[in-house]
């Protein structure tokens, strides 16, 4: 016997869809098409590393965490056309979390090997999201701590249940917490530009980790590349390259 979903949950549905579709007016008649597009070539570059044959266990590992940013970048915009604004960021933070790791690798590989066999106590002493944190800062020479503040406001507004969590349940300022999916102009163009700034450094990462030489990816890593400069020149006017 074949079983009917919940009259409410088919509700909740429609209103879902009834919500992407005013996200996308949003988009189109805000000229926002930019970050989907640098969203949609930052998964194009993993899938296309998912793809890269090799017996190099290592290089696996990154092909992995790949896929493991396709699949957020596809929920949390999801989430995010359909109202669930803080759901959205909290999958965000996981990107963040995971680019963070990727840059790591990136700057040392022999370290994917360690982490591939690392114990509890060694994850916590070496590759914890803190300790990630602290050895890009000091790679690049950081100093400000912009990782840090930016990691705990993912998860202050979305990871946590805080006060201030709070304010991604009001669709206005100072206005009343609303029980649901919810657009509003203002919040899903800030949403989509983290998702946009989050792609930009995905895809940089991850194409780094794709041998030149390979022809397949040649046309995705082009298009990437054009993207990243039309989504710097419109958002970061003056930058050429995104910020570590």
């Amino acid at each position: 016997m074949e079983y009917d979903l919940p009259q409410n949950f088919q509700r909740l549905h429609e209103a879902e869809e009834l919500l992407r579709g005013k996200s996308l007016d949003i988009i189109r008649d805000n000229d926002l098409k930019a970050h989907l597009a640098i969203v949609e070539l930052a998964m194009d570059l993993a899938d296309i590393l998912r793809q890269f044959p090799t017996d190099d266990e290592d290089l696996k590992v990154v092909q992995l965490l790949g896929m493991r940013t396709f699949n957020a970048f596809a929920s949390s915009l999801k989430l995010a056309l359909s109202g669930y604004m803080q759901n959205s960021a909290l999958v965000m933070r996981d990107i963040l979390e995971t680019v963070f790791l990727l840059d790591l690798f990136r700057g040392e590989p022999s370290l994917i090997r360690e982490w591939r066999f690392a114990d509890k106590q060694q994850i916590r002493k070496k590759f914890s999201p803190v300790k990630v944190r602290e050895a890009l800062d000091k790679r690049y020479g950081h100093t400000a701590k912009r990782r840090a503040e930016l990691y705990q406001l993912f998860s202050e507004l979305a990871a946590h249940p805080t006060m201030k969590s709070a304010l991604m349940l009001r669709p206005e300022i100072g206005g009343d917490a609303v029980i649901g999916p919810f657009v509003e102009k203002g919040a899903l163009m800030v949403q989509l530009s983290e998702i946009g700034r989050l792609a930009v450094q995905v895809g940089e990462i991850l194409g780094s980790f794709i041998p030149g030489w390979w022809g397949p990816a040649s046309a995705c890593r082009t298009s990437f590349i054009q993207a990243k400069s039309n989504w710097l020149s419109r958002f970061y006017p003056g930058s050429r390259t995104s910020k570590k």
